[in-house]
C-alpha cells in the first residue's frame, strides 16, 4: 500500500485527462491526523516551478493536511496564471477535505512551459477527493508517473509505527533530490523537527547521491508526513533509519528505471580524505559522457575515470589512485603499476561497478548513475513532440 501503509492516511489517483494518453494523471494524499506534522526538501535549482514556491511557503510552519500532485503537466514557466492555478488547487484541497489551502503541498510534474488546464485539474481534484480510500496508495503512486515505466512503492517498519513512500521519477535525475516527487508518511509520533532532521540526513545519502544525467528539474519536492496515528512517539534515530531504508529503496527504483539505461552504474569511491571528496569525485565520474558512452559500448575505458577523477579539488596523488570495474583492478597506482587487462573486464551484464580508491584517507561515498544510450537521447530529443 506504500503511501498508505501508514494509518491515518487514504490516497486517490485517477485519470482527469491532463496526459493526452488518457493514463491516470492527478493524486491526493490526506493525513486524517490526529497529528499533521511534516517537514519537506525541494530542489535546489533557482528556477522553480509554481508548485516549489507554493510548497515552500506551506512547509514553515510544520503542518500539512494532504499533498495533491499532478502529471502531465509541469506548471512551470507559464506566468502567473500558472501559480493561480497552484494555489486554486490548495484551495480547492481544502474545502473538500475540510482544512485550510495553507495546510496542502502542491505537486506537478510533466512538460515545462505549457499551461496546465485547471479546469481539468480541478475536475480530477474533485474526483480524486471522491475515490480515496486507505488502500490507495498504489493508484496515487500510478498517477504521478511521466516517463516511469513502473511505480515506485516503498514500506518499512518501525517499533509499533510503520513508514510508506512512493515515488515518480526517471529522467533529469541529479542533485539536489534528482527529478522527482516523492510523498513519505508515518503513523509515528514525531513533532515537525524531528522530521526534518530525519527527511533531510536521509535524503543527503539516498536521493542527493542519485546522478543519472546530471541534469536538475525545477519541480523536486520531497515531503514527509506524521498524522501520529500509532500513538507512538518515535525516537529520532529509529525515525531517521526508517525513513532513510524508504527513501533508499526509492531512490534505487528511480535509478533502475533510468531513461534508456542499458546499465545500472554504481560509482564507489573509498580512500578519500573526506566524505564531501568522496562525493565530488563520484559525481565527477558519473557526470562524464565519455565514461557513460563507454560503459554503453560495453568498453571498460580506465582512462576515463581518472579523467574525470582529475578534474575534481579533492584531496589524492595522481599516482597513488586505483581503479577496479566489476572486481578487476585496471588500474594500479594511477597506472604506474601493471593492473589486470582490459579484456577481463565483463560489461556485458546490466550492473557495473566501478571502484575508485584515491588512498589519501577512510571516507567513502557511493553515487548512482547510468550509461549514456541511443534510447536516452532518443526519448530526450521527442520528449515534446
Amino acid at each position: 500500500m506504500s503511501v498508505t501503509a501508514a494509518a491515518g492516511f487514504r490516497a486517490a489517483g485517477v485519470a482527469a485527462g491532463l496526459k493526452p494518453s488518457g493514463k491516470p494523471d492527478v493524486a491526493l494524499v490526506v493525513n486524517d491526523g490526529p497529528r499533521h506534522d511534516a517537514a519537506a526538501v525541494f530542489t535546489s535549482n533557482r528556477c522553480k516551478a509554481n508548485p516549489v514556491l507554493w510548497s515552500e511557503r506551506t512547509i514553515v510552519d510544520g503542518k500539512l493536511s494532504a499533498v495533491v500532485l499532478n502529471s502531465g503537466g509541469a506548471n512551470c514557466y507559464n506566468g502567473p496564471e500558472g501559480f493561480q492555478t497552484t494555489h486554486a488547487s490548495a484551495e480547492l484541497v481544502a474545502e473538500l477535505i475540510g482544512g485550510q489551502a495553507f495546510d496542502v503541498a502542491v505537486c506537478s510534474t510533466g512538460l515545462i512551459g505549457q499551461p496546465l488546464d485547471r479546469e481539468i485539474l480541478e475536475a480530477g481534484i474533485r474526483a480524486a477527493a471522491e475515490a480515496l480510500a486507505a488502500d490507495g496508495g498504489s493508484a496515487a503512486a500510478q498517477a504521478i508517473m511521466t516517463t516511469d515505466t513502473v511505480r515506485k512503492e516503498s514500506v518499512a517498519a518501525g517499533d509499533g509505527w510503520v513508514v510508506g513512500g512512493m515515488a515518480k521519477g526517471a529522467g533529469m535525475l541529479a542533485p539536489a533530490l534528482a527529478t522527482m516527487l516523492v510523498v513519505i508518511t508515518t503513523d509515528a509520533v514525531a513533532d515537525a523537527t524531528d522530521l526534518d532532521a530525519a527527511l533531510r540526513a536521509a535524503t543527503a545519502r539516498t536521493f542527493d547521491r542519485l546522478d543519472t544525467d546530471g541534469c536538475m528539474s525545477t519541480n523536486d519536492t520531497v515531503a514527509l508526513l506524521s498524522s501520529g496515528a500509532s500513538a507512538v512517539r518515535a525516537d529520532l534515530d529509529e525515525l531517521t533509519a526508517a525513513v532513510t531504508a524508504v527513501c533508499a529503496d526509492l531512490a534505487e527504483q528511480l535509478w533502475h528505471d533510468a531513461e534508456g539505461a542499458h546499465h545500472d552504474i554504481k560509482i564507489e569511491v573509498t580512500g578519500a580524505a573526506t566524505e564531501a571528496d568522496a562525493v565530488e569525485v563520484a559525481r565527477a565520474v558519473s557526470r562524464s559522457n565519455l565514461f557513460k558512452a563507454a560503459v554503453f559500448g560495453n568498453d571498460p575505458n580506465w582512462g576515463r575515470v581518472l579523467a574525470a577523477v582529475g578534474t575534481t579539488r579533492a584531496t589524492f596523488e595522481p599516482d597513488k589512485i586505483d581503479i577496479a570495474m566489476n572486481g578487476v583492478t585496471v588500474c594500479r597506482a594511477g597506472g604506474t603499476q601493471l593492473g589486470e587487462p582490459s579484456s577481463a573486464v565483463d560489461l556485458t551484464g546490466r550492473d557495473v561497478h566501478v571502484l575508485v580508491d584515491l588512498n589519501a584517507g577512510e571516507r567513502t561515498a557511493t553515487i548512482l548513475t547510468s550509461d549514456l544510450t541511443h534510447d536516452y537521447v532518443h526519448e530526450n530529443s521527442a520528449y515534446s513532440t
